[in-house]
């Protein structure tokens, strides 16, 4: 089996020695940055990033992705956008000396208070990506759109976008739940996974299920998802050989402020979805 795993320990503990002792419990050694403390990491100073990144260095941990904030839910396409530019000016150096590609943004949901036509946000949305993606090619890292929030939250909207981009440093992570959870309907991830299978560079792993009511899907354990095994049979199939990046959203849930708290609940949690999806790419495989 080609596939390589790593996650948001993010979700299991606050702190780095944290997330490096979880990477450890299921013998993992790479991770995807996100919150260190509470703290983005693209927003460290350049001290805080110092000390991670000699920290990470003396633990021989790999450095997969950067999860960020651009063009994510917290920014909307009425957002400041110099915020989004300083960002990826930030972090791109750091990317590169950690020798990661991955930068996780989403392409700006539409403002709630003052509302775009689809047509407005579309235009707007691209040119923000046209900007963000010249600069990235410039320092050689890939923005990874996530299926998330935004005008490619449907595989449409990302394939619209993609195209009238037009760069290789704009390309797909692919998220297998958020599509479910947003639809209550497994079937439309699916039918974002094939319709955007081409674009994929990167996967993230969630999984979703109906809730006690059979109404609003909530997140669950990958045995508990049957898209998961059918997306994962075809990536095998079709080629990839790249991460699967946990992100169980189970206990904690970042862009709900659901922070992981100090019981413990969290890192049983995480180290439980990554024992069950090495258990299914095993089965698979």
């Amino acid at each position: 089996m080609p596939f390589r795993f790593t996650g948001f320990t993010d979700e299991a503990e606050r702190s780095l020695d944290g997330q490096i002792s979880t990477l450890r419990e299921v013998g993992w050694s790479a991770i995807e940055l996100r919150l260190i403390d509470g703290k983005s990491i693209c927003d460290f100073t350049d001290e805080e990033w110092k000390r991670t990144w000699d920290r990470l260095q003396k633990e021989q941990i790999q450095v997969v992705g950067f999860g960020g904030q651009i063009g994510n839910w917290a920014r909307p396409i009425d957002s400041d956008f110099s915020l989004d530019i300083d960002e990826l000016k930030r972090v791109a150096p750091r990317m590169r000396q950690a020798g990661t590609k991955f930068l996780r943004i989403m392409s700006y949901p539409n403002s709630e208070s003052n509302p775009l036509s689809r047509s407005e946000w579309r235009i707007e949305a691209v040119r923000r990506l046209k900007e963000l993606a010249k600069i990235a090619e410039g320092e050689g890292i890939i923005l990874g759109h996530e299926n998330c929030s935004g005008y490619g939250e449907t595989p449409e909207g990302f394939l619209d976008m993609v195209e009238v981009v037009n760069s290789p440093a704009l390309q797909l992570i692919f998220d297998t739940g958020n599509n479910s959870l947003h639809d209550n309907n497994t079937e439309v991830t699916w039918d974002y996974y094939q319709k955007c299978r081409e674009q994929i560079t990167h996967v993230h792993i969630k999984c979703a299920k109906p809730g006690e009511n059979g109404d609003d899907f909530v997140t669950c354990y990958v045995d508990e998802d049957p898209v998961q095994e059918r997306i994962l049979k075809d990536l095998e199939a079709t080629g990839y050989d790249g991460w699967l990046s946990i992100e169980p959203h189970i206990k904690a849930a970042i862009h709900a402020g659901q922070d992981v708290d100090d019981s413990g609940e969290g890192r049983v949690v995480w180290v439980n979805f990554a024992k069950g999806l090495e258990g299914l790419v095993s089965e698979i495989g």
